[in-house]
């Protein structure tokens, strides 16, 4: 009689980190464990398929790690990912980052695409399912593979939220928390000095966390991704803010993916495997035109790490550990090609192609007003809990 294969799933976390990656994973080894699988971390997101060579047994050590109950018994007390992660996507590596041992196959001035060698690694590791934890980049090369043939089931995180096809992502809830806590504890500086604060939160494309945090802690004027701004306009606002407040200061968030009218993103560094530049510094530049429009002082703060830095909030440890178990639902129920996910408050999944087939970005005409710079939620009735 032939004894049965224990199945194998691999684990991988790539891109941003953000708190709750750490219980995701410690869920997904604890319930694989119990079902009888065997748990397989590839280290540093996609980069350790990568980069692993199969003839070399020090790659094995750098790259791949077994999972067990006792690997991961404590790492849900803290934040990052025991995985770690990189932005790799061996569908397009530029010849500098090609592993020294694949430089044979690979052209220069080119994009090359390894995901022959990544399939053939997953097979000589002898994963049957592979489950990608990360945003729309990470999880996009995830549905490549399931679209070549390999099982893959997806679990978004991303602090900005913006994954298409789920109303909620792993992070975003201790993103927006972490904000809050520290907009308020601004406010000390920013009134006893009678200034005005901008704050510049993470949020490339998509101005959720600006929205929202500002909407949470009150703060006078919100500039988002989707809406370029004219700086006069805001200068005139924020002095009527400042103005009309006892203690004669004012609160501005602002999007780091954010535009004036007349200019662009403000970005720096070479370009990521996924075509993205390192984006920050658009809070200083309008600090110094509010300053020169104004004649007043600013308190610019940049908060970027700050807001994915830390221990999970009870709301991301919850999502993170229930997707978990979705996805190993999923495993046992011999589906694959899913990404698990929440709508309308309701645990689901959608298929992956959903990642890749739209944009999530703020509703302006339901959440914003373009004209105030600032949140202006008209309806809440009917809309999911983070009103996305």
């Amino acid at each position: 009689m032939t004894a049965k294969k224990t199945l194998s799933i691999a684990i991988l976390t790539g891109g941003g980190d953000v708190p709750g990656l750490n219980p995701c994973i410690k869920a997904l080894v604890y319930r694989g464990i119990e079902e009888g699988f065997r748990v397989v971390g590839i280290r540093r997101g996609w980069a350790g398929l990568l980069e692993f060579n199969p003839n070399d047994p020090e790659s094995m050590k750098k790259n791949i790690i077994e999972l067990e109950k006792s690997t991961v018994r404590t790492i849900d007390r803290s934040g990052g990912t025991y995985l770690h992660t990189s932005r790799t996507n061996p569908g397009k590596v530029k010849y500098e980052n090609v592993p020294e041992f694949l430089k044979g196959q690979a052209k220069e001035g080119e994009l090359n695409d390894f995901t022959e060698h990544v399939l053939s690694n997953l097979k000589h590791l002898g994963i049957d399912v592979l489950i990608p934890i990360g945003g729309d980049d990470t999880l996009s090369y995830g549905e490549r593979l399931h679209e070549e043939g390999f099982p893959a089931v997806a679990i978004p995180k991303t602090m900005d939220n913006d994954v298409h096809g789920t109303d909620y992502c792993i992070g975003f809830s201790t993103a927006v928390t972490r904000s809050v806590n520290f907009i308020h504890a601004l406010r000390t500086s920013t009134g006893s000095h009678e200034r005005i604060a901008v704050i510049e939160l993470f949020g490339r494309y998509c101005g959720e966390t600006s929205l929202i945090s500002a909407y949470l802690a009150s703060a006078d004027r919100a500039i988002i991704s989707e809406v370029p701004f004219d700086p006069e306009r805001l200068a005139r606002l924020i002095m009527e803010d400042k103005q009309s407040n006892p203690s004669n200061y004012a609160m501005l968030t602002i999007s780091e993916g954010a535009r004036m009218i007349s200019g662009d993103m403000v970005q720096y560094g070479k370009a990521d495997a996924y075509g993205h530049r390192k984006l920050g510094g658009i809070g200083m530049i309008t600090g110094e035109v509010l300053k020169k429009l104004t004649g007043q002082n600013i308190i610019f703060q940049q908060l970027s790490y700050l807001m994915r830095s830390g221990a999970p909030d009870s709301l991301d440890l919850m999502v993170a550990v229930n997707y978990a178990n979705m996805a190993i639902d999923l495993v046992l129920k011999k589906v694959s090609g899913r990404m698990v996910a929440l709508s309308q408050g309701v645990y689901t999944d959608v298929p992956m192609s959903m990642i890749t087939s739209g944009q999530k970005r703020v509703d302006v005409r339901e959440l914003y007003d373009s004209e105030q710079y600032r949140p202006k939620v008209r309806h809440v009735m009917g809309k999911p809990m983070f009103l996305y």
